[in-house]
């Protein structure tokens, strides 16, 4: 069967998570890669055919998406360009993995669209929801990449097309012990903002991995580095707890190692809303944001945080099959026409899409 794999971009959490899927489907099956989105500090160590710019959100400094630099980092003409050109009728089968430009693209051609992704599990009705009523996180999170059918990974198996994590290999295989110090990721955070909110919790080392600083430095018991893969996994499988944003791969892996958690949603982020509530059904300390006004709840997470007993095993190769042999194929429609997206075409659609779920 040939398979296209498109995996989000932006963050680190898909490609990594694609790292192991990858060589699953290429036991027995011919896949070509794409990748759409620029903000990811993972590479993969596979050829990519397909590199998009994408729909992309820009990280900020002050705990949330920067609308400023994501609306201007984004062309919607671009967009449709990559979308028009995708030739997704070439393909038996197309996996997303929350890909804008091949879930449009297939939309546009009426061909089936697979999607494997936390997003998936995120939107399902059986999973943890915030109290905020958030129509237009909500929307986006639905719509931004839409598919013919949803299989998910979350903290917990919520329903029956719900799995636990895929734990990358290079994370279970990290030997896991205790240091003293604490991992933090908080990248919509600037430096200045958690050097001064960081120095006043304890007298404990912190090591930050920053999307804001290029090279390492250290103030007090504080150092601050790039992002970098391996280091990342490594000072996460020897600290002592992780402090870090309600995404889902990083919250993930320090509960796989046994690490205390605790994390802090982005502003405006539906997805890791849902996360925050998932993971405080848990039982993991969740800050709204990263300010002084929080520093007693960090200084007591560290001197008194407890960890969360978790089950994850390693079980994706057998839930990728299982997957794989769920899907009824009606290989690829072959379009008797070409079809291509306008402008005004594409923003009807959406908004229409918008309005059939308010």
């Amino acid at each position: 069967m040939k398979i296209l794999y498109a995996i989000q971009g932006t963050g680190n959490g898909h490609l990594s998570r694609a790292r192991d899927i990858i060589p699953i489907l290429h036991k027995y099956h011919e896949v070509d890669l794409l990748i759409s989105g620029s903000q990811t500090d993972v590479e993969l160590p596979y050829p990519v055919k397909y590199r998009f710019k994408g729909l992309g959100f820009i990280f900020g400094s002050k705990g949330g998406i920067d609308l400023v630099e994501t609306y201007k980092k984004n062309h919607i003409k671009v967009l449709l360009n990559e979308i028009n050109s995708l030739p997704v009728e070439d393909y038996d089968l197309v996996i997303n993995d929350f890909e804008p430009v091949s879930a449009w693209a297939c939309n546009l051609k009426e061909i089936n669209c697979i999607s494997i992704s936390h997003q998936a599990a995120v939107v399902n009705k059986k999973s943890p929801q915030p109290n905020e009523f958030d129509i237009i996180g909500k929307a986006i999170l639905k719509n931004y990449a839409p598919v013919t059918a949803k299989y998910g990974f979350h903290f917990k198996a919520y329903d029956k097309n719900i799995f636990t994590p895929v734990i990358r290999s290079q994370v279970r295989e990290q030997l896991v012990e205790k240091r003293g110090h604490y991992t933090v990721y908080l990248p919509a955070y600037n430096d200045k903002r958690i050097l001064k909110v960081l120095m006043q919790c304890g007298d404990v080392n912190w090591q930050v991995f920053s999307k804001h600083n290029k090279q390492l430095i250290g103030y007090r018991n504080i150092t601050i580095q790039p992002i970098d893969n391996e280091a990342f996994i490594k000072s996460m499988a020897s600290s002592e707890g992780v402090l870090c944003g309600a995404g889902f791969e990083s919250p993930a892996e320090a509960l796989y190692m046994d690490k205390k958690l605790m994390v802090i949603p982005m502003k405006g982020q539906y997805e890791q809303l849902c996360n925050a509530v998932a993971l405080k059904e848990m039982g993991v300390p969740v800050l709204k944001s990263l300010k002084p006004d929080n520093i007693e709840k960090i200084r007591d997470w560290v001197e008194n945080g407890k960890t969360i007993k978790v089950d994850y095993p390693d079980k994706t190769e057998e839930i990728i099959n299982t997957i794989l042999a769920e899907i009824t194929l009606e290989t690829s429609k072959k379009p008797t026409e070409v079809k291509q997206y306008t402008v005004k075409k594409f923003r009807n659609l959406i908004l229409k899409k918008i309005i059939a779920q308010i």
